[in-house]
């Protein structure tokens, strides 16, 4: 059997709520939802990190930060570290990166948001192995990116919606791709993170009175007007994002062909217990979306999409795009407990306060201190938003101990 193309469709702060496939009546995602149809759809699955350069270094090599090198916000990925553009394409694969990059050294003296981290060039052998790449460090510019590259010696500015950008060009990439070769590809965007006021291709952000929050955002104060405020704009950008997605990538593969993989590295609080943007531990800012097309488990159903509410994180994807690459299946354990971390403080507005690590499988989570002491434990079963900390119920103690002594 010939060997399948992969594509990863990698996002930002889109979490695993907000999809119309997922329940949220907040979000216009017909694309992906026409993608979850056919899909498995592993609605447990998480961020190893629930922040940028630590999630994407997992995701990239298989390993935990700091395993892999990247500890702080600030870290690059080192030059060294074998990826998954290293691994396949030493098995014979065609490997492509286009979009953020976001393990690169960036400049901490420069504003995080703006053309000059968007226009710091990554060096050609600090690009993870990919045999073709195009994108950008970070920059967080929604609109009008900055692109430099294989084909674009120098940073070069592109007018629209980046989403719209990096699809396009990743799906006329694809397209020329005819000489029998498989192939990788890697499409990272930025959107659906802030700021959540830029334009969004022409899609209005609705009121924010027609949110509809979940029950854990606090009401009457602070946090609901602003959570408010936030979603509206993110909503456009996931709406935006999806369309971009659906127009210039999903349109282009040919499913008897081609593995596709959607995803997120992390996602938002968006008012969620108080709180904003991500590190935290929470499910808004761990869980992410994870539908998986065209791999052999999934052909088997017929091309109907299914559930899997098995435990899984997105550092099991390179051993999964592995074995898609073998025509292999690649099926997570059902009873897998999954490793979460933050290995340091961020220094930013709104970001979590602590260094903490901890384990989540499919029915609880327990988030241990810096120095072991428990600092969140939840039923998830029977309390998924997330209300009621039982790190201090005797009754869960033996619980506990047992997810305890599976932390690191």
């Amino acid at each position: 059997m010939a060997r399948p193309n992969i594509l990863w469709i990698v996002t930002t702060q889109w979490r695993a709520q907000a999809s119309g496939h997922a329940g949220d009546p907040n979000a216009c995602t017909p694309f992906l939802d026409a993608l979850a149809a056919e899909s498995v759809n592993y609605a447990q699955a998480v961020t190893p990190h629930p922040f940028g350069p630590m999630a994407r270094a997992a995701l990239l090599t298989g390993l935990h930060s700091p395993e892999n090198g990247v500890r702080d916000y600030f870290d690059p990925l080192p030059r060294s570290t074998r990826t998954i553009g290293h691994q396949l394409g030493a098995s014979g694969y065609l490997t492509a990166f286009f979009g953020k990059w976001g393990v690169g050294r960036q400049d901490p003296t420069q504003a995080l948001v703006g053309e000059a981290q968007a226009k710091l060039s990554v060096p050609a052998d600090a690009r993870g192995g990919f045999e073709f790449w195009e994108g950008f460090e970070g920059g967080f510019l929604l609109n009008d990116p900055w692109l430099h590259g294989t084909r674009l010696p120098e940073p070069a500015r592109f007018d629209g919606y980046q989403s719209e950008v990096i699809c396009a060009r990743a799906g006329e990439w694809m397209l020329r791709q005819t000489a029998g070769r498989p192939w990788f590809a890697v499409v990272s965007l930025e959107a659906a993170h802030p700021p959540y006021h830029a334009p969004a291709a022409g899609v209005q952000a609705r009121p924010a009175a027609s949110i509809v929050l979940a029950a854990n955002v606090p009401r009457a104060g602070e946090a609901e007007k602003r959570a408010r405020q936030e979603l509206a704009g993110y909503y456009a950008h996931i709406e935006a994002t999806d369309h971009a997605i659906g127009r210039w990538l999903l349109s282009q593969t040919n499913r008897d062909q081609t593995v596709v993989v959607f995803t997120s590295v992390h996602g938002d609080m968006h008012g969620a217990h108080g709180l904003f943007r991500k590190g935290w531990p929470y499910e808004e800012s761990v869980r992410v979306p994870l539908l998986v097309r065209g791999a052999s488990g999934s052909r088997r159903s017929g091309g109907a999409g299914k559930q899997d509410a098995s435990a899984i994180s997105l550092a099991d994807l390179p051993a999964m795009t592995l074995a898609w690459s073998r025509g292999q299946d690649a099926l997570p354990s059902a009873n897998a407990v999954q490793r979460i971390s933050m290995p340091s403080v961020v220094a930013l507005p709104d970001q979590c306060d602590r260094v903490w690590r901890g384990v989540r499988t499919k029915t609880h989570k327990l988030i241990l201190n810096a120095d072991r002491s428990p600092w969140l434990f939840f039923d998830l079963e029977h309390d998924p938003l997330e209300r009621h900390n039982l790190a201090d119920e005797p009754e869960w103690s033996a619980k506990l101990d047992e997810l305890a002594r599976q932390i690191p």
